[in-house]
This record gives structure tokens, C-alpha cells and sequence, in this order.
């Protein structure tokens, strides 16, 4: 057990699921009563000299030198120590040479139990001031504005669209847009010669230290001109294979705005330090490029890397235009149907087919009905038609239209990597956690826009979650899905029927009561699923076994992969009485926090101290 200092870090319950984010945050430490933020060293040992100088005092701050990366500052012996704190690519966070954790308020839990190479055990956090607010970044006020004009360049996505790409992929995104993000700094005067920088920084006042950033006409990369002595001095910013940018000699850092604001601190080989910034007024204006190739000293960098992105698939962004693709009634001489079978249930079977527009062909999947069953189902096959005909979500399987011919046919957009407890269960190998916790995100973003349209949709399931592809699910299956009305809470069946009891919340089987509470039992059920590549709930008990089992206060245990802060959420779903089981919004929040905490942001920082 940890110490009652550090009851604050505790995993359980969930920080993010008792108080709901207001902003998005891509910060996992931004709720962390000891961090800082973008601080210098100095104001870092400024805080703990106030604090006390007590062995043990600690603090964190975010790191200049890395996106992602914090540092630790604390106090032994009345001595100053700064540990920085890389992000490695599989999301997790160390020190040098030390073990990895799965988030920075978990790092510093360990080292308050195990000082494992640090001068000592951290023993009391340096709190901030109740009217501190964690210090922003340069970045950080840009970074918003940044994303939306990103995505609308990249993918062509607007209003709804884009809001979820960003909230979906905002690390990632982050990444991006942050190798560009000088173009958007009032110091960087794009493509100018060195006459013309020398010019700029001689108009008006010329104090030692005034700079601008251009690009070099004749190699492509980055020079930094600097006045000092009323002398103007011109250097050239490095530009290494790995993508990291330095003063000769120098430190090395991800990003020129991230060099620029060390160099404000500390000269690093320049004849001062970084003082005022010559202002280019078009700057703050201009919106920023692709990240690309740039060429320096004759070597071409190679253009941003990055796994394929939910964006870059054509099923993400909804059909522009309603009259195209998607429309309710499907002329067969659209469709061309495949005999191989995806699937099949009691309605029927599923086929892989094509539909033809006018812009194209487009990849479908096709319920076609039995003939033998049309009276049994075909009601049921039209009412869920009419329910995924109103939906449009990125995370949910879009209803094309419907097709009358030789059977009725329900044509689906594909999602062609399969249903997601299938697809984890034959790649356990090569899915990482961060790629099912990406996943899991995705699905409570659909959720919660289910709820936010008083949808219920009462089988949520991994065998009902459908790849696009390795990184892009959606929600399949609304046979039992149905539309509250505007005043009602829940819906309640008249009969049982063939329920999966193993996914529903107890008022579903004990009074046939459904709400978007009881899917979020069901997400919590699908979580511990995703997070077992694939297993079955509940082993082999059967329906009253269940319900035994939960009756009496028992759950489902923690899957092995599975954080403990995510198991949190599952037992949250999990709460017996409805009206305290949290609502998508809060679910998804949490699951976003969660995401943004592994999702890998920064390469791998080398060994020694923070240059901060």
C-alpha cells in the first residue's frame, strides 16, 4: 500500500471517471497536483527552495527537449536533482535505464515506494498554490487551432467529422502538426535572404538577443540570425537523420520552436541567449504545411512517418453528398454480390458485394434474409434498416440503403478486417495494448453519440465491433437496437427471448429494463473482452451462474493486459444500481484520458540529464 501521502495516486476508482475533463487535454499529467508544466530548472528549484528543501520534496515538469517527456526535480541533502522522463514508443514512461510505467502519476507512485537508482525515495510532493494553474507551453495555445486546420487540409473533414478525427487521434495529430508548428510563431520569417534578416533585425530597437528564424535559400534547412552588439550574427540550425534540430555542437531537440525556447534560457553555443522576438506580423496568420522532406547539407530528411491514421481510410468521413452511396432504396442493378459468405445468423447470412455510384464503386457488405424466414424477420431486418439509416458516425457501421429483389438485402458500408474479438484472438502477437486501448476509445466515442441520440443498443459486443482495419472499429448490429423517446430513460421489453445474458446489466434480466446505462454495462463487458484478446466472459458459467456470481457483489478479475486505470472504468460499467453507473460522456472521457496517456508521442530520448 502506498504511503498516506500519495493516496492521491491511487488507480482506483478512476480520477477521470469521478471528475469528467472539461478540455481536451492531451497532458496525462495535467491533473497532477505537484506538476508544472512548461517550467524552467530554475523556477522548478525556486518552488521546492520555497517549499521547504525537505529530502524527498519533489515536483514535475514538462521537458523542453522531447514531445511527451517530462522531468522530475527534487531534493536530497539539500541538493537539487533532475531525472528527465522519456516517452517511449510503446507509451510508457522511464527514466534512464530505469522501468517503465504506464503513466506519469504511476512513475512517481514507484519511485515514492523504491528510489531504484534516484538519491532517495521521493517522499512529499511540492504542490502547486490553489490559484497556480499548470503553466502553458508555447505550443499548447496554438495546438487547438493547429489540429482543426490540420485536419481540414489533410482529410478534407469538417464540422462533426472533424471534431471526432481530433478527439480520436489527438496524439498522434499532436505529433504531426507539431514539426510545423514554427510556421505559426511570431519569430519564423519563412524564405528570406541574409540581407533581409539583417535589415528586419536592425529596424527599431536592436537589444542584445533579438532573433529571427528563416529558411536557408541555399540548402533548404534552418538559420537563426541574432543581434548582439548592434552586430547581427547568422547560425545554422542542424538537421540530423533521426529528425532532430540543434546548434552545432548543441543539444538536440524534435522541434525548431522547442530549440528556440531552450535557447531563450541558455545560450548553448550562441554569443547570448535568445532575447526579443523580431516580429514577422504574417506569422501568426499563416497556416502550417504538411510536414515533408527538407533538404540540409545535400541529404533529403525523410518525410514524417506515421501508421496509418482511421482519417486515411475512406470510411471515416461520411458521404458528402446524401444523394450519392447512400441512399435508402437500392436499385439491384447497383449491387454486385459476391457468393462468399462473411457470415450468418437465424436472419440470414452476410456477403461481401460491391455498390455502384456515380462517383465510383464502393466496397459493401450484404444481409441478405432468408427466403425461408422473410415472415419471421423481415420486420425486424426493416426496423433496424430504419434506425442505422438515421445514424452517422464515424465508429458506426453506416447503412447504406435497403435492396428489394430476389430477398430483401440490408447493404452496410464494409469493414473488412472482421468482428474484434476474432480478429485479437489470431493476432494476439502483434496488437499492442495502446492499439486495443485506440480501439476501445473509438467504440465509447460511437457509444456516447448513440446516447447523445437516445439510442439503445442492447447487444454491444466484440463479436459486434467491426475492423476497417488494425486501427478503426465500428459498431455493428442494431437487430435489437431501439430509438427512446424524448422523455423516456429506458425501454422495456415485453419478452426475454434469445438475450446474451452475459453481456447484460442486471435490470435488463431481472425487469427487462434497457437504457444507455445498460450498454455501459455491456461496454464494460466488451472492454474485458478487447483486453483478453478475444475471451469469453465468465468462462464457462451459465446464465444463472452469472447472475449468482454478480448478485454477489463479484466481478470479472483484471485481464493480465490490461492498466489497472482502465480495469477501473470496467468496474465502474460494472456498478449494480444503474442510476450510479456512469454515462458514455464520463466512459468516454475516461477512455480518452487513458489513450492520450500510452499513445505514443515522442521517439525514444537517448541517456543523460534534461537540458533544462
Amino acid at each position: 500500500m502506498l504511503p498516506q501521502r500519495f493516496a492521491f495516486l491511487s488507480p482506483s476508482p478512476p480520477p477521470a471517471l469521478l471528475s469528467p475533463v472539461v478540455t481536451m487535454s492531451l497532458d496525462p499529467a495535467a491533473d497532477l497536483p505537484f506538476y508544472y508544466g512548461s517550467v524552467s530548472r530554475a523556477e522548478a528549484e525556486r518552488h521546492l527552495k520555497l517549499a521547504g528543501m525537505a529530502d524527498g520534496l519533489f515536483l514535475l515538469r514538462r521537458c523542453l527537449r522531447s514531445l511527451g517527456g517530462y522531468v522530475l526535480s527534487a531534493v536530497w541533502s539539500l541538493q537539487f536533482h533532475h531525472y528527465p522522463v522519456e516517452k517511449r514508443l510503446d507509451g510508457t514512461y522511464c527514466l534512464s535505464g530505469g522501468r517503465p510505467h504506464c503513466g506519469p502519476a504511476e512513475l512517481c507512485e514507484f519511485y515514492g515506494r523504491d528510489p531504484d537508482g534516484l538519491a532517495g525515495a521521493l517522499r512529499k510532493p511540492c504542490r502547486r498554490s490553489p490559484d497556480a494553474a499548470v503553466r502553458a507551453g508555447v505550443f499548447d495555445s496554438l495546438r487547438d487551432n493547429m489540429l482543426r486546420e490540420y485536419v481540414k487540409q489533410t482529410w478534407n473533414l469538417e464540422g462533426e467529422a472533424m471534431e471526432q478525427a481530433i478527439i480520436s487521434q489527438a496524439p498522434q495529430l499532436e505529433k504531426l502538426i507539431a514539426t510545423t508548428a514554427h510556421e505559426k510563431m511570431p519569430w519564423y520569417h519563412g524564405r528570406v535572404a541574409r540581407q533581409e534578416a539583417v535589415r528586419r533585425l536592425h529596424s527599431g530597437a536592436q537589444p542584445d538577443g533579438k532573433f529571427l528564424v528563416r529558411d536557408r535559400q541555399e540548402s533548404g534547412s534552418f538559420a537563426l540570425s541574432m543581434v548582439y552588439g548592434k552586430t547581427v550574427y547568422h547560425y545554422q540550425i542542424l538537421l540530423d537523420k533521426s529528425g532532430k534540430h540543434s546548434m552545432p555542437e548543441g543539444t538536440k531537440f524534435d522541434t525548431i520552436w522547442q530549440l528556440v525556447e531552450y535557447l531563450k534560457m541558455k545560450a548553448d553555443g550562441l554569443v547570448t541567449h535568445l532575447g526579443e522576438a523580431c516580429v514577422n506580423g504574417k506569422a501568426a496568420a499563416k497556416t502550417p504545411s504538411l510536414p515533408g522532406p527538407r533538404r540540409t547539407n545535400g541529404y533529403t530528411a525523410p518525410p514524417q512517418e506515421r501508421e496509418l491514421l482511421p482519417m486515411d481510410c475512406d470510411g471515416f468521413n461520411p458521404y458528402h453528398n446524401p444523394s450519392e452511396g447512400r441512399r435508402f432504396h437500392i436499385q439491384r442493378s447497383r449491387l454486385l454480390i459476391d457468393e462468399v459468405e462473411l457470415g450468418s445468423g437465424n436472419f440470414g447470412c452476410v456477403k461481401k458485394g460491391v455498390l455502384m455510384t456515380e462517383s465510383g464503386q464502393i466496397d459493401v457488405a450484404v444481409k441478405v434474409l432468408k427466403n425461408d424466414n422473410e415472415t419471421l424477420v423481415r420486420e425486424e431486418m426493416l426496423r433496424e434498416a430504419e434506425i442505422m439509416h438515421q445514424l452517422s458516425n464515424p465508429f458506426i457501421v453506416r447503412m447504406l440503403g435497403l435492396c428489394h429483389a430476389e430477398s430483401l438485402m440490408l447493404v452496410m458500408e464494409m469493414a473488412a478486417a472482421g468482428p474484434l474479438n476474432k480478429y485479437l484472438s489470431s493476432n494476439k502477437d502483434t496488437v499492442t495494448v495502446e492499439n486495443i486501448m485506440g480501439l476501445m476509445h473509438q467504440v465509447s466515442m460511437g457509444m456516447k453519440y448513440l446516447e447523445e441520440k437516445n439510442f439503445v443498443h442492447r447487444d454491444l459486443a466484440a463479436r459486434n465491433v467491426l475492423l476497417v482495419k488494425k486501427q478503426f472499429a465500428k459498431i455493428s448490429d442494431f437487430g435489437l437496437s431501439k430509438a427512446l423517446g424524448v422523455d423516456d430513460n429506458y425501454y422495456k421489453a415485453r419478452t426475454a427471448g434469445k438475450w446474451p445474458l452475459k453481456w447484460y446489466a442486471p435490470e435488463c434480466i431481472n425487469f427487462h429494463k434497457f437504457s444507455s446505462k445498460s450498454d455501459v454495462w455491456s461496454f464494460g463487458v466488451t472492454l474485458w473482452e478487447a483486453f483478453t484478446y478475444g475471451g469469453k466472459p465468465y468462462k464457462k458459467m451459465k446464465g444463472p451462474e452469472v447472475m449468482r456470481f454478480i448478485e454477489g457483489g463479484s466481478r470479472m478479475e483484471r485481464p493480465a493486459a490490461c492498466p489497472e486505470t482502465t480495469y477501473g472504468v470496467m468496474r465502474e460499467c460494472w456498478t449494480y444500481k444503474h442510476d450510479e453507473r456512469p454515462d458514455f460522456r464520463t466512459v468516454e472521457e475516461a477512455m480518452r484520458s487513458h489513450y492520450y496517456s500510452m499513445s505514443s508521442r515522442a521517439e525514444p530520448e537517448g541517456a543523460g540529464e534534461s537540458p533544462q
